[in-house]
């Protein structure tokens, strides 16, 4: 940028960090010559990502669903140039029967079949263009998101279709050892895909997380959530929590892990609901060589029969791999679990939980779950998964579930 452009910009970064930004971003690209921009293209990255996937699903009630995808993602994201970035990408899931499963509803062959929700489609996946002064970013457009351990935002990873963002992003690192971020979020691109009649979030909603890293035995985390949907009303929901978590060396080979979080949440914008509800999470391990173990326990609660919401969650990674609960009952979900990981022979990796589920209103006891995971990076690019989960009910209301994935990924 050369100096009469930069004399342009400095009133519009002087009425304020964070107006200044949102500002710069609309206006500073006009500004920018021609060659400077030509060198930031060519000098830009590609990144690749494909995902060939087979998953089984079984489901008392239902038939059987068999699923064989492919998830490929091409983008590009251009050089740094003067603070500023952009970046396009496209994301295609093509399966080799789609009528052999349920995909989410969007197939009438699928009536009667297990869900497994990696529906067909192609769509971009992320365009946003992002601008850098000092310790602050801001990015416009259609983003990743993921904030802490994506209980509450994140970009739902295991399934094919990406979860995404149209939005406004801000995020500062001033302050020593201290991240803040926010987000206005105007729509959320949902893993069902955009013929999906669930597959968008027409929202209005704000994310707001600060997080400091400057004590010896953890990071605290605070958070206020506040989601409103103009087409999901009932997930429409202000939550406001904290998080803590770090470790703690035992020996030369070993390591105290723990975390804890706590929010609240209620009703808020469009919503039609009127409740409280509340979240707790604790886990306590122990990591070294060559493995780890650890026990947990999270409540999501109920009020009245209205349950905890978490419509943002990467859910897949929380309460079972069977993905039983990725609604919340409206009795609300204790779940008490015991997490190991050991790292075997030929480089390949073992993960396992055992999950007891019970509700949190009248005490009912939902059933029990076993998860298993084998995996191994074959080269910097590829990683082979082999991964199970079965189900099994102590509430006859409910079904058993087992699943079965076989996957390879390749990254560039």
């Amino acid at each position: 940028m050369d100096n009469s452009a930069r004399m342009k910009l400095e009133p519009i970064m002087k009425l304020s960090p964070l107006s200044g930004l949102v500002l710069s971003l609309m206006v500073g690209p006009m500004m920018l010559a021609a060659d400077s921009i030509g060198s930031a293209l060519t000098q830009g990255k590609v990144s690749a990502n494909a995902r060939l996937r087979y998953e089984s699903a079984e489901q008392t009630g239902l038939k059987d669903s068999a699923a064989l995808t492919m998830r490929t993602r091409l983008g590009y994201t251009t050089a740094p140039l003067q603070g500023w970035k952009a970046m396009v990408e496209a994301e295609n899931v093509l399966a080799v029967n789609g009528d052999s499963y349920n995909q989410a509803g969007l197939n009438a062959a699928g009536v009667g079949r297990v869900v497994i929700a990696d529906p067909e489609t192609t769509e971009i996946n992320q365009v946003w263009l992002a601008f850098t002064e000092e310790q602050t970013t801001a990015t416009l457009g259609r983003q990743r998101l993921v904030l802490d351990n994506a209980r509450f935002v994140g970009d739902v990873g295991w399934r094919q279709n990406q979860q995404t963002f149209d939005a406004v992003t801000l995020q500062d690192k001033s302050l020593p050892q201290t991240t803040l971020t926010y987000a206005y979020l105007w729509q959320v691109n949902r893993i069902f895909g955009r013929e999906h009649p669930q597959g968008r979030y027409d929202s209005n909603s704000s994310l707001l997380n600060a997080s400091y890293a400057g004590f010896a035995a953890g990071t605290i985390t605070g958070y206020a959530y506040l989601l409103d949907f103009d087409n999901a009303a009932t997930q429409s929901c202000a939550t406001y929590g904290v998080s803590f978590a770090g470790t703690r060396k035992l020996t030369d080979t070993t390591k105290l892990t723990y975390r804890a979080e706590v929010a609240t949440q209620s009703d808020y914008g469009s919503s039609t609901l009127a409740y409280r509800a509340t979240f707790l999470s604790l886990e306590a391990g122990v990591a070294g060589k060559p493995g780890s173990l650890a026990l947990g326990y999270e409540v999501l609660g109920s009020d009245g029969g209205v349950s905890f919401r978490t419509p943002l969650a990467t859910l897949h990674a929380f309460d079972g791999w069977a993905d039983l609960f990725l609604t919340t009952p409206g009795n609300g979900l204790r779940d008490t679990y015991l997490k190991a990981g050991l790292a075997l022979p030929e480089g390949f990796n073992l993960l396992g939980f055992y999950h007891v589920f019970t509700a949190d209103r009248l005490g009912a006891d939902y059933g029990k779950e076993i998860d298993l995971q084998v995996s191994r990076k074959f080269s910097a690019a590829i990683t082979g998964t082999l991964k199970y989960a079965r189900f099994s009910r102590d509430l006859a209301t409910l079904p058993d579930v087992t699943k079965f994935w076989l996957q390879l990924d390749y990254t560039y």
